[in-house]
């Protein structure tokens, strides 16, 4: 099938060019028009804060994602009610806009103003409203709250995303051709992350017309996607090359071997990234499982594109456009069995235990510094500090608290109309408005007993809570949860009364619990499904589960290292990272589901070399060295090219996406280096022969040749 299947593909090579120029097309159309339909929301459908919202919204008007907040500094001369009238003047420009709340703090006015708009429509009605507040001639004014902040981060994100682009392209390139030489071969990897981020760009697209996309995702998929072309690009160019040098085959025959050889391991590494992001599918959570389904589309787009595109480029080029001219490059200079990854291999043969304790000890300790890792669900002060939103946070903050934008809101339910002006449900209001004010985070408490605290139908009424910290702090993660298990029953509200915390800060704590509720699952699922792909790939149960349990270890490792830059400021100063101590919550799950699939390529990648060579009749060290000797700087440079990749998130002003690319790029560097050219080979060496055994009867369920340990047990 695969030999067919090249040689129609190269045979009609002019329609497959058509068709990834076509898409390329209308994926830059999709580009332009993606943004706006992206969101930042952290909704979490079903659970108590959602409950509170809903209520907030349909019975109050309150619309936590789609309220504004206008902090105005004044002077002692200015008359607060002209201001209010003011601000209640502009806020009509926006559709469905009413203030709320206008309160004085200091020298400060704040005002916020309620629309029933979700966050993405809202949005884009920041510029409205500030506009109209200037025609009111109130020029100091500030606009913040979530759809502010959306607003001011989506062109960030854009300007990150092609600053990001230049520096990823830049070290790509130059790293290609320090590792192919001079060649036009070099241009066949971003001619594939084309293919692949437009593609993958226009069925997000599609795709965003119905579901919740965060904003993100752009970021992710035109970074991570030129990562994975580069990875599958580089390895068939080395195997074609390898094919024209060793054979005296005719272009397409090599195409076709290269195809047949490489292209099983691409399509292996392929399925493993797919399985390990399709995970994140799992997460009942709108944002994360957003991230699932553009991860998934991003390595089935890959595979698309290896299996079409990057045949015809190889026919294309043939011999003469895939030789370096000058320089012949680090992966064509000599015999590898004679090379540096061959001394490496040999090295770790000679002295296994050594090598796999000293691994394992640098691994155990970068993973010990993950105890230290404490999570939110969003970082509203580690963005860049020019935006009107943030600074209007800042003032707000240190004039009145850092929770005032985003207060907890208590809604109770009393089951009946009219039920909120009973003499029990109001004497346990009290006593919970009461518990609450006596907390240390709480800043302050506001309670009544008439509209806008109860509803006109007098069933529901509500207790605004603002906290002293920012609304995903550890503190007010602990105050959310203190009032839920603890203040509410201590109420003693009266039987059929039910109770519900909402506000940003619940609707936080709420994400969090969902999100990692699901980890377990999704590593476990991961894992399975890695191993299956692995046992059918390497014909091997042992390595199979080995591999498995190096990923992580080497996941384990990378959340190490990203609270040491991160929360200790290793190295924070040099690559000019936010200090926080808080990692945002959608990172590390998405970090594994990246890292995992990434992990299992580079596996793939060696072991599969290894394999070839065990089959071909060599001994288990033979294999090992060979294996090694081949794929080894493949694998490096793949690695390097990769960081160089996701450098351009590292070097973007918001720290969730700064996380995510540190995070990748140590995370890449590890695996790729200590974990699969040192540990993996020491662990092959120890077990010997051991390593490739594959009973007969599993081998008949995944039908591939069983590997018995009898037939070769002979051997070293």
């Amino acid at each position: 099938m695969p030999e067919r299947w090249t040689r129609f593909v190269v045979r009609w090579r002019v329609v497959v060019l058509a068709f990834w120029a076509l898409v390329a097309v209308l994926g830059l159309f999709a580009a332009t028009n993606l943004p706006a339909l992206l969101t930042s929301s952290l909704s979490v459908p079903g659970s108590a804060s959602a409950q509170a919202n809903r209520i907030l919204a349909h019975n109050f008007g309150e619309n936590i994602e789609g309220t504004f907040t206008v902090v105005l500094p004044m002077t002692h001369t200015q008359d607060v009610k002209s201001l209010e009238a003011k601000i209640a003047t502009a806020a009509k420009a926006v559709p469905t806009a009413r203030v709320r709340q206008q309160e004085v703090a200091g020298d400060v006015l704040y005002a916020n103003i309620d629309t029933s708009l979700d966050l993405s429509h809202a949005a884009p009605d920041t510029a409205t409203l500030r506009h109209a507040l200037l025609s009111e001639g109130l020029t100091g004014a500030l606009v913040t709250g979530p759809p502010a902040f959306q607003y001011d981060i989506t062109p960030v994100l854009t300007n990150d995303l092609h600053r990001g682009e230049v520096v990823a392209l830049v070290v790509a390139l130059l790293l290609l051709l320090v590792v192919l030489g001079l060649c036009w071969a070099v241009l066949i990897p971003f001619a594939t992350a084309i293919a692949i981020a437009t593609g993958s760009i226009a069925i997000i697209y599609l795709m965003a017309q119905h579901f919740l996309m965060v904003l993100y995702i752009p970021n992710l998929i035109e970074l991570i996607g030129l990562g994975l072309a580069i990875d599958y690009s580089l390895l068939s160019v080395h195997r074609f090359r390898a094919e024209l040098r060793e054979t005296n085959v005719a272009t397409i025959d090599a195409v076709v071997k290269t195809m047949s050889s490489a292209g099983r391991t691409v399509m292996f590494s392929g399925v493993a990234v797919a399985i390990s992001l399709a995970t994140l599918l799992l997460v009942p959570v709108p944002f994360v499982r957003s991230l699932g389904a553009a991860g998934l589309v991003v390595p089935i787009v890959a595979l698309a594109a290896t299996f079409s595109l990057q045949p015809v480029l190889l026919s294309l080029l043939g011999r003469r456009g895939t030789s370096p001219v000058g320089p012949r490059g680090l992966l064509a200079t000599g015999s590898a069995l004679s090379g540096a990854w061959a001394r490496v291999a040999r090295g770790v043969i000679a002295r296994p235990v050594t090598v796999l304790v000293v691994s394992l000890a640098l691994l155990g300790g970068a993973s010990s510094l993950a105890l230290w890792l404490q999570l939110t669900p969003a970082s509203v002060t580690a963005i860049p500090h020019q935006l009107q939103s943030t600074r209007a946070l800042a003032l707000i903050r240190e004039k009145a608290g850092a929770g005032v934008i985003t207060p907890i809101e208590i809604v109770v339910d009393t089951g009946r109309r009219g039920g909120a002006d009973s003499a029990r449900e109001a004497a346990a209001r009290l006593r919970l408005a009461t518990l609450v004010l006596h907390r240390h985070e709480t800043f302050v408490v506001a309670i009544g007993s008439r509209y806008p605290f109860v509803d006109t139908s007098g069933r529901f009424d509500q207790i605004v809570v603002v906290t002293r910290h920012d609304f995903g702090d550890e503190s007010t993660q602990h105050f959310v949860s203190t009032i839920r298990d603890d203040l509410i029953p201590s109420a003693n509200f009266p039987a059929g009364t039910h109770v519900f915390v909402g506000g940003a800060g619940a609707q936080g704590v709420d994400f969090l619990s969902r999100v990692y509720g699901a980890f377990p699952w999704i590593v476990l699922i991961a894992l399975l499904l890695a191993f299956f792909v692995l046992v059918r790939a390497f014909r091997s149960l042992v390595v199979a589960l080995i591999a498995v349990l190096l990923n992580l270890l080497s996941i384990g490792a990378t959340y190490g290292l990203l609270v040491a830059v991160f929360r200790f400021g290793v190295g924070s100063s040099i690559l000019h990272t936010y200090r926080v101590s808080q990692i945002e919550g959608w990172v590390p799950v998405f970090i594994f589901a990246v890292l995992f699939g990434l992990s299992t390529d580079y596996e793939v990648f060696i072991t599969t070399r290894i394999r070839e060579a065990w089959d071909q009749g060599l001994s288990n060290d033979e294999a090992i060295v060979t294996g090694v000797a081949r794929t080894g700087g493949v694998v490096t440079a793949a690695a390097l090219i990769l960081i160089g990749a996701v450098s351009g998130l590292v070097f973007g002003h918001v720290a969730g996406l700064q996380e995510l690319g540190i995070g990748l790029s140590l995370g890449v560097l590890v695996d790729a280096t200590l974990v699969r050219c040192l540990l993996l080979p020491s662990i092959i060496t120890l077990l010997g022969p051991r390593s490739w055994w594959l009973p007969g009867r599993v081998a008949s369920i995944l039908r591939v040749p069983a590997s018995p340990l009898e037939t070769r047990g002979a051997r070293p």
